[in-house]
């Protein structure tokens, strides 16, 4: 596996905890998009796209993010205490969409992150800087339609 392409985008209040937004390309094939850059208490750190997570309220069925204190649907009171904790014993209330499975891959793309990272809050320091627009892909018109797929026989 390579990284074909990381784009960098600084977020202009980077006195939050939460410094850029990211974009990444594998084998110019496969992208990642909002991946955080968020500063850490050891310096930034590189979080996975995420969502949050939801429980069905007792009374109507529906879906409720696990801070909601009402209903969406119904109105009905949730329970305060509905998310399960993380291994620090911190309610959890995200899980990643994406992410690498061991610590090799993860260091792999932190690495190459951090660096683009790094390599951006230097261009940011010139007059003329543009910053880029991360969401700026080839349109897919431009590649070549690819061959069917072969299904096996049942």
């Amino acid at each position: 596996m390579q990284i074909s392409e990381v784009r960098v985008k600084l977020v202009d209040n980077r006195s939050e905890k939460l410094q850029a937004f990211c974009t990444i390309t594998f084998d110019d094939d496969f992208v990642v998009r909002d991946i955080k850059i968020i500063e850490g208490t050891h310096g930034p750190f590189v979080a996975m796209p995420s969502r949050k997570l939801t429980d069905r309220c007792q009374k109507c069925g529906t879906k409720n993010h696990l801070r909601a204190k009402y209903c969406n649907e119904c109105g009905s009171r949730l329970s305060p205490n509905r998310a399960r904790p993380d291994g620090r014993g911190r309610a959890r209330l995200h899980t990643d969409i994406s992410h690498p499975i061991n610590p090799r891959c993860r260091r792999f793309i932190e690495q190459s992150i951090l660096e683009a990272f790094y390599a951006e809050l230097e261009k940011s320091k010139s007059p003329d800087y543009v910053a880029p627009d991360i969401d700026e892909f080839d349109d897919f018109e431009d590649y070549p339609e690819p061959p069917p797929l072969e299904r096996e026989a049942s």
